[in-house]
């Protein structure tokens, strides 16, 4: 494990002075901690193909040890395997299985499909997060999964066929423009943008920071409010629909948040889920009733267990 200085030194500078202008110096040691090293395999169990009992069972009779994670009956931590050593699995070869962070399984938890909904899956790929979605509608209803990537549009169609999501149905487009081409045709939208991916920074992985700096942030913005527009056309009246990026920054969360309340007719709802060691959400703004709004999403710290996350519900306003 790298001590925090290290991990200062490894990191883009700008982040970390960012991160100071942010919080107080005992929470950013708190993140950077979080970033300083690997973090734990963590599962979660496709309830299409298989149960957690059997799951459980399969772990005792093959020493595998794992532990629950009180928020998420189908997640588990896994303490003595690594990632390419559960790819060996059967059970993860036959799609039972998907390795998936945790912070990864919140958003679809806070969409809360239901089967026989209409869902769309704004920038999908690789197919956590709409295999989840399948699985807690329990493959009843109807899903479209849209990736502009074209090779990673191909993953997401593999992951989807393997973890028996039939209810899927994948497209390759651009995401700014789905809104038009489905105006309020869906009753959820989760829209896990692109983003810049701090919460995901490993100080001693430099592909996980190697293309971030402002620019990008900024660039990245942009984008997110075009896809948030374009979601939010899709949605029909009334509609829920979840915004999440895997970054902590203001300008691709709490900003975003601001900007959608002053231009799109919506609510920001509450969100309720028990996640431990959460960040606070930041809007220096002198409206305390759009403060009040943003501070409903959650902002997660990364740490061993989790990657940093940002998550918000909100609802379209007739």
């Amino acid at each position: 494990m790298l001590s925090i200085l290290d991990v200062k030194r490894k990191l883009p500078k700008e982040f970390v002075n960012n991160l100071y202008e942010l919080y107080t110096p005992l929470m950013v040691d708190k993140i950077l901690s979080g970033l300083s090293g690997e973090r734990l395999t963590t599962v979660r169990i496709n309830t299409i193909k298989y149960s957690v009992q059997d799951f459980m069972k399969y772990c005792k009779e093959n020493n595998i040890k794992f532990e629950r994670v009180l928020w998420y009956n189908d997640a588990v931590i896994i303490k003595n395997a690594n990632e390419k050593q559960i790819q060996k699995l059967d059970i993860y070869e036959k799609g039972y299985i998907y390795l998936q962070s945790l912070s990864s399984m919140i958003p679809p938890i806070i969409l809360n499909p239901k089967s026989g909904e209409k869902v769309l899956d704004l920038t999908a790929a690789p197919g956590s997060k709409t295999t989840q979605i399948s699985a807690l509608m329990k493959n009843e209803g109807y899903i479209l999964a849209n990736e502009l990537d074209k090779i990673r549009c191909e993953r997401l169609k593999y992951n989807i066929q393997k973890q028996g999501a039939n209810i899927v149905d994948v497209i390759n487009q651009r995401g700014e423009k789905i809104g038009k081409e489905y105006p309020e045709e869906f009753d959820k939208v989760l829209l896990d943008a692109p983003c810049s991916g701090e919460g995901r920074f490993l100080a001693n992985s430099v592909k996980t920071y190697r293309d971030w700096s402002p620019r990008t942030v900024k660039e990245l913005s942009k984008l997110q409010k075009k896809l948030f527009k374009s979601a939010y056309e899709s949605l029909k009246p009334n509609g829920e629909m979840v915004y999440s990026t895997c970054t902590i920054n203001t300008e691709e969360n709490e900003q975003i948040l601001k900007w959608a309340i002053e231009n799109l007719n919506l609510k920001i709802l509450d969100i309720k889920i028990e996640i431990k060691d959460k960040l606070p959400i930041i809007i220096e703004d002198s409206d305390k009733k759009l403060k009040k709004e943003i501070e409903k999403s959650i902002k997660i710290m990364p740490s061993k267990v989790q990657e940093g996350f940002f998550v918000a519900k909100i609802q379209k306003c007739k």
